[in-house]
């Protein structure tokens, strides 16, 4: 039985040339081998990305389909990971905009990775702590300690259309929605739970790791702006660590690649 999203992402393969034979690909992986929808929906956004490759360079037949196509593709695929971590990227896309909260969820998923907020403190975020002409956010953390966050232009632009667009936020208030952010089907504000397990079923579906948590999103975050120059004061303060300890543990990851950096081109390792 196909879900929505597989057959979503089977149409939009079929427009591609040679979309015949990768959706026979995944026919064959519902049908004959029983993968799960999880699994199919990974396999599929995969030949999606190759044949979308294969497409701009003119690729129409199987036959011409060679090792230095794939070499060339790979190592495409491998400075996309460098430049654009792929543990955000993947995890972003997995929302799909044929589902009815498409929007709540896309603003949500990206909030969580450019501010690196808490769930508790997301759930409580309302459309009032929100300046999205200037680009930031204001938060309650622990301690009930407030502090101001920018948002990034991704994150503000899927915030603007969950706002803004009928069938996103609108669609969802109720009389118990007050002026919070993230509205779950019933109207209500969204728990620190829902978010959870929303982010857990997006992970699983992008093929993510099972563990991967909202906490693992707030560590990305943290070691992105540390690996990319921002200073852990300002990394401690975007985080709402009391003590800058906590936010050392963060340095571990970004020291890691150094060594690695130092070790693949240093003359004397």
């Amino acid at each position: 039985m196909y879900s929505t999203q597989v057959q979503s992402i089977g149409d939009k393969i079929l427009a591609l040339p040679l979309g015949r034979t990768a959706k026979d690909f995944l026919d064959y992986l519902v049908v004959e081998g029983g993968f799960s929808n999880n699994t199919v929906l990974a396999y599929g956004r995969d030949l999606k990305e190759f044949l979308e490759y294969c497409k701009s360079c003119k690729i129409h037949g199987l036959q011409q389909i060679n090792p230095t196509l794939i070499r060339n593709y790979l190592q495409i695929l491998a400075q996309d990971r460098i430049s654009r971590p792929s543990t955000g990227s993947r995890l972003l896309k997995a929302p799909e905009p044929c589902e009815p909260f498409y929007l709540r969820d896309k603003a949500m998923l990206e909030l969580l990775y450019a501010t690196g907020v808490r769930a508790s403190e997301l759930a409580g975020l309302k459309t009032s702590d929100l300046n999205l002409d200037i680009g930031y956010l204001r938060c309650v953390g622990k301690g009930n300690r407030e502090r101001v966050i920018p948002i990034g232009k991704a994150a503000i632009a899927a915030t603007v259309e969950y706002l803004t667009k009928p069938d996103g936020r609108a669609k969802l208030v109720g009389s118990e929605s007050a002026d919070f952010l993230l509205l779950s089907r019933t109207g209500r504000p969204m728990s620190r739970i829902e978010i959870w397990r929303l982010v857990k079923k997006y992970a699983i579906r992008s093929g993510m790791p099972r563990n991967l948590t909202v906490h693992t999103l707030r560590h990305c975050f943290a070691t992105h702006l540390l690996s990319g120059g921002a200073d852990l004061r300002s990394v401690q303060e975007m985080l709402g660590h009391v003590d800058i300890t906590t936010t050392q543990v963060y340095t571990h990851v970004d020291q890691d690649r150094l060594r690695s950096i130092h070790k693949k081109f240093h003359p004397r390792p």
